[in-house]
């Protein structure tokens, strides 16, 4: 796999961790499956500054959020968009009729696929791995797969955003809206820009750099990003908050009226409805 690739496998150690915790907040069993031993070497390599406790949170606030909308809005398209080892399509509890469509590149959906080869699949639901380069033309590739872009879809972009310059992080945003039927909602995470330069995570963002995988994206201002890039935002967490804590943050949350604090957050978008939709009926 390339080494931006390999980012999926520590994630994925940090998931195993949770998951052998006695109080976990989710089990995935098979996270230390496609973490290997490259993942845990990874994760002892970035190990610092709240990255574990960050993920278990990020994990369970998604995996909730998911699971919401699926059941409640009844939407049956969900779009992993740099799917990496997420693990979601076995482990969470899908209604029936659910596709699931796991877009990345080709070497990791290759490893992904040897590694979880004799895992059984779970019935009434369906996985499409879509190979694609997501700094190039994707829709194409995920239409031919079956997708409707007339129809609902929940798109994930989890762990993604970071990595793109802003340029490429606007397109995609906006992209999943120019291509989204009323319905549709989008979960992901990003970070500030002060988190890029947070003299504290030195270290992390050096080995992430040496690693190949540098972290080039952050905003000070995620509901202003997701608005002009043509969503509704429904909500913007910081870990630690009220539905975003789970009693794994460590730290105090700082005000965000506080500027240049390094912050992650987790969202929660929906399309804007076209007039005369209700969106709640439909809901």
């Amino acid at each position: 796999m390339e080494a931006v690739s390999r980012t999926a496998q520590w994630t994925a150690a940090a998931r195993a961790l949770e998951t052998e915790r006695e109080d976990r907040l989710f089990a995935d069993p098979y996270a230390r499956t496609v973490a290997d031993e490259t993942g845990v070497e990874l994760l002892k390599r970035y190990a610092g500054g709240g990255i574990v406790p960050f993920l278990a949170i990020r994990t369970t606030y998604l995996d909730r959020a998911i699971v919401r909308a699926v059941q409640e809005r009844g939407i049956r398209q969900v779009v992993f968009l740099a799917a990496g080892m997420d693990t979601r399509f076995y482990r969470l509890p899908w209604p029936d009729g659910v596709t699931v469509y796991e877009l990345d590149r080709p070497a990791l959906l290759d490893a992904k696929a040897r590694m979880l080869k004799d895992e059984p699949q779970p019935a009434g639901r369906t996985r499409v791995a879509v190979p694609v380069d997501l700094t190039q033309d994707w829709t194409g590739p995920l239409k031919e797969a079956g997708w409707k872009s007339d129809e609902p879809v929940l798109w994930v972009v989890e762990g993604l955003l970071f990595f793109l310059p802003e340029q490429a992080v606007r397109t995609l945003i906006a992209t999943l809206a120019a291509h989204s039927a009323p319905g549709t909602v989008l979960l992901g995470d990003v970070i500030s820009r002060a988190a890029l330069v947070n003299p504290l995570a030195r270290d992390f963002m050096k080995a992430l750099e040496e690693d190949g995988n540098p972290w080039l994206f952050g905003t000070e201002e995620p509901e202003e990003l997701l608005a002009e890039c043509g969503w509704s935002v429904r909500e913007v967490k910081q870990p630690g908050e009220d539905g975003a804590d789970f009693d794994r943050w460590p730290y105090p949350v700082p005000d965000r009226a506080i500027p240049g604090i390094p912050r992650s957050f987790l969202f929660t978008c929906d399309l804007p409805a076209a007039p005369g939709y209700d969106q709640e009926a439909a809901a």
